[in-house]
C-alpha cells in the first residue's frame, strides 16, 4: 500500500490480531516513534526504559500490552507483542511501489525464457537463457539474471543484483542491491608454489521468505549447491563460501563471512562481524555473540563469544604480553603443584 494512504485502526487489529481501545474508525496513516509521532501516526510500546515516552507520546494510537493502558492517554491496539505486532503493521506502510507487471522496453531477455506475464521487469534488466521468472516477481533495473535461473512467486529481485547461472530463488524473498549469487567459490590446488583453479560446477539454491542484504556474496558450489534454507535473513555485505548450508530461520549479522563447507543449524543467530571457519557444524539454535571467531564445531546450542572486552589501550597491551605468556605460566604452575603433590606424599611417609 501507498504510504500516504490512511487505514482504518479497527482494520490495522483486524490484521494483527488486537483490541480496539477507543475510536475503530480512527484513520493512520503512518509509522513513527514515541518521540516523533503525532496525530494520524501509528506508534509502538516494547520497551520499559520508553514509559516516559509512552505518557507523554503526541501518537494518535500506540499499539501496547494490556497492562500499560492506563499510560495511554490517546486510542490503543491491545497486542499480547507489540515489537511484532509493529513489524507487520509495517508492512502496510512499506515504501515499495506495487507491482507493475510487464517488460520494460529497454529490458534484454533471452528468446527462452519463461516468463509469468504477472512479473515486473525493469528498466536494462538482462534475463539468460531457460530462466524461468514466475508470478508476481520483480526484477529491478539493471539486475543480471544468468542462464538457468529460477525466481519464485512474489520474490524481489532489487535494482543491481547479478545472479549468475543456475541460481534459484525461492518464492517470496528479497534480494537487495549489489548481492552477487552464484560467484565462483574460493577453490584452487596448490601446484610447486602456484594456484590451478578448481572450477566451481554446483550453484545456488535459495529458499523460501528469505531476505538477503546489499553487497552480500553467496558463492556457487564446488559440485553441489551451496543452501541457503526457507526464512534465512543475511544482513548486508555478508561472505557465504561455496558449499554452505545455512538451516531455516538462522539470521546473520552485517559483515559475517562463512567459510566454505560449513552447516549452519536452524534457528541461529549470528552477530555482526563473526567469522566462521570451513568444514564446521552449528548446532542449531546457537548464538554467536559480535565479531566473534568460530573455529571449531558447535555440538551444543547455546550463547558462544570470542576475544577480548573493550578496555583502555594501555591494559590492553599489558594483556597482550602477559596472554603470551601463559603458556609458560602454566607449565610453572603445573610444575608447581607437582612439586606440591609429591611434598604432601613424602609428608605422608613420614
Amino acid at each position: 500500500m501507498a504510504a500516504t494512504r490512511t487505514i482504518r485502526l479497527q482494520d490495522i487489529a483486524d490484521l494483527i490480531g488486537g483490541e480496539v481501545q477507543g475510536d475503530p474508525d480512527y484513520r493512520v496513516s503512518g509509522l513513527a516513534t514515541l518521540q516523533s509521532a503525532g496525530p494520524g501516526q501509528l506508534s509502538f510500546f516494547a520497551n520499559g526504559r520508553y514509559l516516559p515516552q509512552l505518557r507523554a507520546s503526541q501518537a494518535g494510537a500506540v499499539l501496547v500490552r494490556a497492562e500499560h493502558l492506563d499510560s495511554v492517554s490517546q486510542v490503543a491496539i491491545l497486542v499480547d507483542d507489540p515489537y511484532l505486532a509493529y513489524a507487520r503493521v509495517s508492512q502496510l506502510f512499506d515504501w515499495r511501489s506495487e507491482l507493475l507487471p510487464g517488460v520494460h522496453p529497454t529490458a534484454v531477455l533471452a528468446a527462452d525464457v519463461q516468463l509469468d506475464p504477472g512479473a515486473e521487469i525493469g528498466a536494462q534488466a538482462v534475463i539468460g537463457a531457460g530462466s524461468v521468472i514466475a508470478a508476481g516477481a520483480f526484477i529491478g533495473a539493471h539486475a543480471v539474471i544468468g542462464a538457468s535461473c529460477r525466481i519464485g512467486e512474489n520474490s524481489r529481485v532489487e535494482a543491481g543484483v547479478v545472479l549468475y547461472d543456475s541460481v534459484t530463488l525461492g518464492a517470496r524473498c528479497i534480494v537487495h542491491s549489489g548481492a552477487v549469487l552464484g560467484a565462483d567459490g574460493f577453490g584452487f590446488a596448490p601446484e610447486s608454489g602456484r594456484w590451478v583453479k578448481i572450477c566451481q560446477l554446483g550453484g545456488v539454491t535459495v529458499g523460501d521468505d528469505v531476505e538477503i542484504g546489499a553487497g552480500t556474496t553467496i558463492d556457487r558450489g564446488a559440485l553441489d549447491d551451496t543452501f541457503i534454507g526457507d526464512g534465512v535473513k543475511l544482513d548486508n555485505q555478508i561472505q557465504i563460501a561455496h558449499n554452505v548450508h545455512i538451516g531455516a530461520d538462522t539470521a546473520i549479522a552485517g559483515g559475517t563471512a562463512v567459510a566454505g563447507s560449513t552447516k549452519i543449524g536452524e534457528r541461529c543467530t549470528i552477530a555482526g562481524l563473526s567469522g566462521i571457519t570451513g568444514h564446521l557444524t552449528i548446532a542449531a539454535g546457537t548464538h554467536i555473540t559480535a565479531m566473534s571467531l568460530v573455529s571449531k564445531s558447535i555440538s551444543q546450542p547455546g550463547a558462544y563469544s570470542s576475544g577480548t572486552g573493550l578496555q583502555p589501550h594501555q591494559s590492553w597491551k599489558r594483556n597482550v604480553v602477559r596472554f603470551k605468556q601463559l603458556d609458560e605460566l602454566a607449565r610453572r604452575v603445573a610444575k608447581l603443584e607437582q612439586t606440591i603433590e609429591l611434598n604432601s606424599i613424602e609428608g605422608h611417609k613420614e
